[in-house]
């Protein structure tokens, strides 16, 4: 496995960047994340994320088909599962996401989880929300409010 490195490029979000060891995604960098400290560089695997996430934020691409893989507890791992089948232009809340891992009080662990996400776009954290409003999100809640509005304008 090829040492992981990190490739920073414009998006319509603005500065987006992805990580990758050359087998798997690692990571995707929102705008208003901190990167990690990695090499630059750039490999087959995420040329073919960065034009996935572009046809993701044009409408032309509802669900990822890369490889990916990030480090994570148990917990974590059964949240992001469910998040994964959120369907696009749709969300869940924490509450429901509790349950459905059959952790019914566990919501706040939940938006831990969420928070914990180092695949934002791939696993659609944006998709899940607050009981009372939009949650949190790492990215921000103005971008988390774009992303769910260009899922449910191009739905």
């Amino acid at each position: 496995m090829a040492p992981e490195h990190i490739h920073t490029y414009l998006t319509s979000l603005g500065m987006l960047s992805i990580s990758s060891d050359g087998a798997v995604i690692t990571g995707v960098y929102l705008p208003t994340e901190n990167l990690p400290s990695l090499p630059e560089g750039t490999d087959l695997l995420m040329n073919r994320a960065a034009e996935e996430i572009g046809e993701y934020l044009s409408g032309r691409r509802k669900t990822f088909d890369l490889p990916a893989e990030q480090e994570g507890t148990e917990f974590q791992h059964q949240v992001w599962h469910a998040i994964t089948a959120i369907p696009y232009g749709k969300t869940k809340t924490y509450g429901e996401i509790a349950r459905q891992i059959g952790r019914p009080g566990a919501a706040q662990a939940v938006g831990t989880a969420c928070g914990n996400n180092r695949l934002p776009l791939l696993i659609p954290c944006h998709r899940v929300t607050a009981a009372d409003g939009l949650g949190r999100y790492a990215g921000g809640g103005q971008l988390k409010l774009r992303l769910l509005r260009l899922e449910h304008d191009l739905a």
